[in-house]
């Protein structure tokens, strides 16, 4: 198996996971990493063998292709910041779709693969700021730079299932929590850093609405996923309606979890970026033909990533911890 992008927060989870079921899993990703990174914290590299490469580069995707020879590929790698695209968008736009070629490319160059998940983002969707859950076969699109480089991730993928007879499908999902997020502007990580530093968190947008969940749940939909590409060509995996939640009572809900509570403060900025103020996802597809729905609920999930934390600043092993709760995930 080929794990792109196992180096992120989303992808150590995963390559953890791939770890404890046996799978032999080779990775490919960028060496260099933020610091702190759960890929250090929780010694991901005792679980998967590393393929140091930028997906920006068509030959290094090629040749860990060729290397791995796998039969599935998971493709992760991507720059996930809403901000840091408008920043970053040249690095943003060659990322997310110019790797997704660079990736399909060696894929369909390649007499192994027999299954592509390729993950984008709930935000590829065309967001008209109605209060409906977005489903499969809505419209595409995005008003930032991150935004619509997924969703020209889902048209390249298309294309390439269509043209290429390629055995694939994406996966959309957004706003995962879980212990070890430490990227910038994201707001569970935001909170969880001032918990540690015991400062008040800043709280830019409390009325905005985001489909919040565990990043097991949708993990274990791209496994679910990748183990039979079905004939619909893209899944959404999202959590119940009940848990599409406003950012101010996320943060309420943590302070109240975390030992000795934390403060709030507001950081509003009219000259921010835009964000949507409501997004939830149907994920009724990945219910009816691949059995999938969400394991934990939101509150399962903040109790659990305050647990991480609390761990973490404790100083206990991070592996240990990780796993650990992978393995509490897996028996349901």
């Amino acid at each position: 198996m080929l794990l792109t992008g196992h180096t992120g927060f989303k992808g150590s989870w995963l390559a953890l996971w791939l770890g404890a079921l046996g799978a032999e899993t080779i990775g490919f990703s960028r060496a260099e990493r933020e610091a702190p990174a759960l890929y250090d914290l929780a010694g991901v590299s005792d679980s998967v063998e590393f393929l140091a490469g930028d997906v920006r580069d068509p030959d290094a995707v090629r040749g860990a292709v060729e290397r791995a020879r796998p039969e599935v590929i998971l493709h992760l790698a991507a720059q996930p910041l809403v901000r840091r695209s408008y920043l970053e968008p040249v690095q943003t736009y060659e990322t997310n779709v110019m790797g997704t070629v660079n990736l399909l490319e060696a894929a369909r160059a390649s007499d192994d693969v027999r299954a592509v998940v390729v993950v984008t983002s709930d935000k590829s969707y065309l967001n008209r700021g109605l209060e409906n859950a977005y489903g499969e076969e809505d419209p595409l699109g995005g008003a930032d730079p991150y935004s619509s480089s997924k969703a020209a991730q889902e048209l390249v993928a298309a294309a390439y299932r269509e043209s290429f007879g390629l055995p694939l499908a994406t996966a959309r999902a957004g706003n995962v929590i879980g212990g070890g997020d430490f990227a910038e502007d994201r707001l569970v990580p935001d909170a969880m850093r001032a918990a540690l530093d015991g400062r008040p968190v800043e709280v830019r947008n409390p009325h905005a609405v985001r489909p919040w969940q565990h990043v097991l749940n949708p993990l274990a939909g791209y496994l679910t996923l990748a183990q039979r590409i079905p004939t619909e060509p893209a899944f959404n995996f999202g959590p119940a309606r009940d848990d599409a939640r406003p950012v101010g009572d996320i943060v309420a809900r943590l302070a109240e979890l975390w030992p000795g509570g934390l403060d709030q403060a507001d950081a509003s900025d009219p000259d921010a970026p835009h964000e949507a103020g409501y997004l939830h996802i149907d994920s009724t597809r990945a219910r009816d033909v691949l059995g999938w729905t969400p394991r934990w609920d939101l509150d399962e999930a903040l109790a659990r990533v305050v647990d991480w934390y609390v761990a973490y600043r404790d100083g206990r092993d991070m592996r240990e911890v990780t796993l650990g709760q992978i393995a509490e995930f897996s028996r349901g």
